[in-house]
């Protein structure tokens, strides 16, 4: 069992920062009951990070002491490991895109997957399942654009598209139109008018 451990660790060791690790990548290296026993206890002993449910994560040493990834890296290494979209939410993307100057306290990202709750160290960082609609655009402006939208609502809606008009380059710009038919009703009339404005 020690063997199988330290085999985990020198593969986590060989990840980037945030890298998710989960028992069905390990299976080359023994049963998985072998592995993910090993996991459990290696999280115990503080050498990795149960971050959620089945995901661990490497904890980062420095010189100031052990801390675990940056969020950003841990939700895209996530996104990428599970083959899901996942996105900051509409009220990040707003401040992001200076319609509002609401600063999100909570880590909160939307996702095509399920709904869940992922620890890193301290702070907790929750994964909502997201329409697809939301999602359809991925981190481009655009999406960023969509997001921000929806969390803002039908009231203000139209005054945000002139300022997005704006903001947005030309062709991010023309990538929210064309993605209008996906839209809910009312988000789309609303860019249906400000791109004939």
């Amino acid at each position: 069992m020690q063997r199988l451990a330290e085999q985990i660790l020198t593969h986590a060791e060989g990840l980037p920062e945030g890298a998710p690790l989960a028992a069905k990548g390990l299976l080359h290296l023994g049963s998985r009951a072998g592995v993910d026993q090993a996991l459990s206890r290696l999280a115990e002993r503080g050498q990795l990070i149960r971050a959620g449910r089945g995901v661990y994560l490497r904890p980062i040493k420095s010189r100031f002491g052990t801390r675990a990834p940056s969020v950003e890296q841990a939700v895209e290494a996530l996104a990428a490991q599970r083959g899901e979209v996942i996105v900051p939410t509409g009220a990040a993307e707003a401040n992001a895109l200076g319609l509002t100057t609401q600063v999100p306290v909570r880590s909160v990202y939307l996702t095509s997957g399920r709904s869940r709750t992922l620890s890193l160290g301290k702070q907790l960082v929750e994964l909502r399942h997201a329409p697809r609609w939301q999602l359809a655009l991925g981190k481009r402006p655009a999406g960023s654009a969509v997001r921000a939208l929806a969390w803002l609502g039908p009231e203000q809606a139209e005054t945000a598209l002139r300022s997005l008009k704006q903001k947005l380059p030309a062709a991010a710009f023309d990538e929210l139109v064309t993605a209008a038919p996906q839209f809910p009703t009312w988000l789309a009339r609303s860019v249906g008018k400000a791109a004939h404005v």
